[in-house]
């Protein structure tokens, strides 16, 4: 009888889910909507485990930005503060809060800003004169409740701005979640992300489509080694994820015929199978050092120049205990001209009373 008081949680969960999913499905992947900013994380432990919801139980306030199903308890009062050191003079930053309030649920504030610089205005003969700025923002709250001891559920519902010189545009957007802890403790999370709209658009009458993607994650810390093995499928939505790269860097297309060579059969089914994959593991170093990495197939696809691989699609990163501080560092290969820094901080207020 106890299980049975949950299934009717868990019907209006995955239903809301797939009708939601099926009116977005048309979204691009890639930035070829808005707001895709939305898909990138400013956590270094999700950047060092592939960038994308993570499967991982352990009361990490951070993970809940991408997986709301983890939002519990143990996160009342949990403050943490991430930024990331990006690509010139862009800086990404986040901001969260966690707060359980009795006979309502567990709440998780969060604040995401991403800053990409100054750019200089110039007219048509190249003459420059001042400056202007672009950002986005998302301010999200989210909830989370486990329904049983294997069984837990959680959503993000955010307000989504950007701004782009006098160019502006609104939105809202709900991520929701469900996790499942089998008693081996292998651990499933089914997460659907930014199922929303633009609510005002930078040129009227000009929506563009919300950058929606679904997951599917497991993971499992080892029995017998201090190990957690983590593996996600992206992009559930949409099977096929290859890109057509114009400028040819891997000579694809003959010079003269302009015919193009494209993987068929069972290599053209195994490529696009692992454009969906992302591989992940943890390894715990006593009780205070864990030390992080993955591998991103499609991240390396798309961004590896062919004479110069170095570790396109490769990340990691390290997390340290201090005292009552928790903080975390990453480092996530895109490019072979370099790579960003991520790092946080993160503690329980509830630790510093006396």
């Amino acid at each position: 009888m106890q299980k049975n008081r949950f299934l009717p949680f868990l019907s209006a969960f995955f239903l809301f889910t797939m009708f939601f999913s099926s009116t977005v499905l048309h979204a691009q992947i890639g930035g070829r909507g808005t707001y895709d900013f939305l898909n990138t994380t400013v956590s270094p432990r999700v950047a060092a485990l592939g960038g994308s919801a993570l499967p991982i139980d352990d009361n990490d306030i951070q993970l809940t930005a991408f997986n709301p199903a983890l939002i519990n308890p143990a996160m009342n009062n949990q403050l943490s503060l991430s930024y990331v050191d990006y690509y010139a003079d862009l800086g990404f930053s986040s901001v969260q809060f966690g707060k359980k309030i009795e006979n309502v649920g567990n709440f998780v504030a969060s604040l995401h800003y991403f800053n990409y610089g100054k750019f200089e205005y110039a007219d048509e003969t190249g003459n420059r004169d001042n400056t202007f700025g672009a950002s986005d923002y998302s301010l999200s709250l989210g909830w989370g409740r486990q329904l049983d001891s294997n069984f837990s559920i959680g959503a993000n519902a955010k307000f989504i701005a950007s701004q782009f010189e006098s160019y502006n545009s609104f939105g809202i957007a709900v991520d929701v979640a469900g996790t499942y802890l089998s008693k081996s403790g292998w651990l499933f999370s089914l997460t659907a992300r930014n199922i929303g709209s633009e609510l005002k658009s930078y040129l009227p009458g000009d929506a563009s489509a919300m950058p929606f993607s679904m997951q599917l994650g497991v993971s499992k810390r080892l029995d017998h080694v201090p190990f957690r093995l983590i593996l996600l499928y992206d992009h559930i939505q949409k099977w096929d994820l290859t890109y057509k790269d114009p400028i040819d860097l891997k000579g694809r297309i003959d010079p003269i015929t302009g015919v193009s060579s494209e993987l068929n059969g069972a290599e053209k089914f195994a490529d696009q199978f692992m454009r969906h994959i992302i591989l992940g593991g943890e390894f715990y170093i006593g009780k205070g050092l864990t030390l992080r990495g993955s591998y991103n197939y499609k991240r390396r696809q798309e961004m590896q120049v062919p004479d110069k691989l170095a570790m396109i699609g490769f990340a990691w990163g390290v997390g340290i205990k201090i005292s009552k501080f928790q903080i975390n560092y990453a480092r996530s290969t895109f490019h072979v001209v370099g790579s960003p820094n991520y790092i946080s901080i993160a503690t329980n207020l509830d630790s510093f009373k006396r």
